[in-house]
């Protein structure tokens, strides 16, 4: 690790802080998940994804360290029961890996531009490319077993085109075009994300001990059908296929492995993902219906996440962000 020493950027409190929480929420995931994985091939996975956590944990520590920075508390051994019985099959650990990886990636990614240390740089420049081998890693063993899920083929072109009509654009009335591959993937893809975080939130309302968060996690499971519903509808309609449920592969133990404080950030985390995975998929959208379809669909989430940060707040269990100086409050003489 690089020896620069000098203070830290508000971009790289904020990377590294909310790099720092997420995995050690992972970290009490996987270690988990471990005691209870039967399929060699899939331990192997686990152990990989747990020893990048581990390693990103002490790294980060060390910047803080390094720039007198106070170490987040985020999730500890108290949030995790290693010892309550297995509440997910072997074969949701592999979706719920591509799920967290995907995750990783778009933070990992989206810092490498915003950082200056060059230490930090490299360490998100690491940390993008093992998060991309575990991935790739992942789909290799999906593959291996059958399980790998892929977007719909579609025909190639015949040639290259040029859009020369506005009604390229419609969604609703008049001459609607079929879906082109960007929309098929996007929708695809936030099908097979919400798939995985319905069965991972069946599994948590099962274990979960205050009414609150149990209620705010049945929630969560209606929005994700909701939204599976909707855009496996667009799919249909084009007469493409669209992924099936894992809910199966959740077990019927109500014993909690973990705490409702993790358990509720972890939806957090998940459905923050949402966010930028809708907006991702909208602003590569051509045609009105499916634009209309991520607006209402973002709106569901963003409401969610703020119901559940309220959650948080509530029983204490949100630490804050770095934040900026508030000059109006050193300011005032009240």
């Amino acid at each position: 690790m690089d020896t620069d020493i000098s203070s830290l950027t508000s971009a790289e409190m904020g990377k590294l802080w909310v790099t720092y929480n997420g995995n050690t929420m992972a970290k009490c995931v996987l270690s988990y998940y471990l005691r209870h994985v039967e399929d060699a091939d899939i331990q192997e996975v686990l152990e990989y994804a747990l020893g990048l956590s581990k390693t990103y944990i002490d790294e980060i520590t060390e910047i803080f360290n390094q720039a007198n920075f106070p170490i987040p508390i985020g999730l500890t051994n108290e949030d995790v029961n290693l010892d309550a019985p297995r509440l997910f099959k072997d074969e949701f650990y592999l979706y719920y890996l591509q799920y967290v990886g995907k995750a990783g990636m778009s933070i990992y990614s989206a810092a490498i531009p915003l950082v200056t240390r060059k230490d930090i740089r490299d360490f998100y420049v690491k940390a993008l490319s093992e998060t991309v081998k575990l991935i790739t890693y992942t789909n290799d063993i999906l593959k291996s077993k059958g399980m790998l899920t892929n977007a719909p083929a579609i025909p190639n072109p015949k040639q290259v085109d040029f859009v020369n009509k506005q009604s390229f654009l419609n969604g609703y009335l008049g001459d609607v075009r079929s879906l082109h591959g960007l929309e098929i993937a996007h929708l695809f893809g936030n099908i097979n994300n919400d798939i995985t975080s319905k069965a991972l939130i069946i599994g948590f309302s099962q274990v979960a001990q205050h009414k609150k968060v149990r209620n705010f996690l049945e929630r969560g499971k209606k929005i994700n059908k909701k939204h599976i519903e909707m855009f496996s509808r667009k799919l249909n309609e084009e007469h493409l296929p669209s992924p099936s449920l894992v809910d199966h592969l959740v077990t019927s133990s109500i014993i909690p492995p973990f705490s409702d404080k993790l358990m509720i950030l972890h939806k957090l985390d998940m459905f923050s993902m949402k966010i930028r995975e809708y907006a991702n998929g909208s602003s590569l959208n051509g045609r009105k219906d499916i634009g209309a379809l991520y607006g209402r669909c973002l709106m569901d989430v963003s409401l969610y996440v703020e119901d559940g940060a309220n959650i948080m707040i509530e029983h204490g269990w949100m630490e804050q962000p770095p934040t900026a100086v508030d000059r109006d409050k050193l300011s005032s003489k009240e």
